[in-house]
C-alpha cells in the first residue's frame, strides 16, 4: 500500500489580493498587518507571498488590471490583428460607460507614499488600450485623446463616488463620444 499522497495546499495569492481590494474599498488604511487580517492570515503567511508593502500593492494593481483587460479583451472578441486604436478606444469607452466601479478601482492612489511607483504600474497597463498613436493626424489623435479623456473621466467619477449620471445622460455622454470618435461632431 502506498503512503497518502501530501495533501496540496492552494497558494492564498489571489485570497490576499481579493482581500486587500476589498479593504481599499472600505476606505481603510492598508498595511501588511490588514492585508493578513483581512485575509484571515498571519502577517509571515503574507509575507510569504508579498515580503513588502510595495510588492503587495503592485500586486493588488496587477490583479485589478487583469480583470480590466480581460473585460476589454471580450469587447474586442477573437479577431486575430492587433485592435486599431480607434476599436481599443471605442472597447474602453463603452466598458467605463458600462461599468460599475468603486473606490477599490482607485487602489493605486491608496498610499500616498506608494501613489509614484502604483500610478506608474497602472499607467505601464492601461496604456495599451487607450495610448493614442503620434502617427494618426492631429485632428484623429485630438478625437481619440478626447474619447480617452471622456471615459477616464466617467470612470473615475464613478469609482471616486462622484455626481452620479442618470443612464440617460450616461447614454447620451456615451453617444456624443461615439460621435467624436467617428468624426460626425
Amino acid at each position: 500500500m502506498s503512503p497518502p499522497a501530501a495533501a496540496h495546499r492552494p497558494s492564498l495569492r489571489d485570497d490576499i489580493l481579493e482581500s486587500t481590494l476589498e479593504l481599499a474599498r472600505t476606505g481603510a488604511a492598508i498595511s501588511l498587518e490588514s492585508a493578513a487580517r483581512a485575509t484571515g492570515i498571519t502577517k509571515p503567511g503574507l509575507m510569504y507571498h508579498f515580503p513588502t508593502k510595495e510588492a503587495l500593492m503592485t500586486a493588488v494593481v496587477d490583479h485589478l488590471m487583469d480583470g480590466y483587460e480581460r473585460d476589454l479583451q471580450d469587447r474586442l472578441g477573437a479577431d486575430p490583428t492587433a485592435p486599431s486604436a480607434t476599436e481599443r478606444l471605442i472597447a474602453y469607452l463603452d466598458w467605463v460607460c458600462e461599468g460599475r466601479f468603486d473606490s477599490g478601482d482607485l487602489v493605486m492612489f491608496a498610499d500616498p507614499r506608494l501613489r509614484d511607483t502604483l500610478t506608474s504600474r497602472w499607467n505601464e497597463r492601461i496604456s495599451p488600450w487607450v495610448a493614442v498613436p503620434d502617427s494618426l493626424p492631429a485632428t484623429r489623435r485630438a478625437r481619440l485623446h478626447g474619447v480617452r479623456l471622456i471615459a477616464d473621466g466617467m470612470w473615475f467619477n464613478a469609482a471616486g463616488n462622484g455626481l452620479p449620471l442618470s443612464d440617460s445622460d450616461r447614454a447620451a455622454v456615451r453617444a456624443l463620444a461615439h460621435q467624436l470618435i467617428e468624426g460626425t461632431s
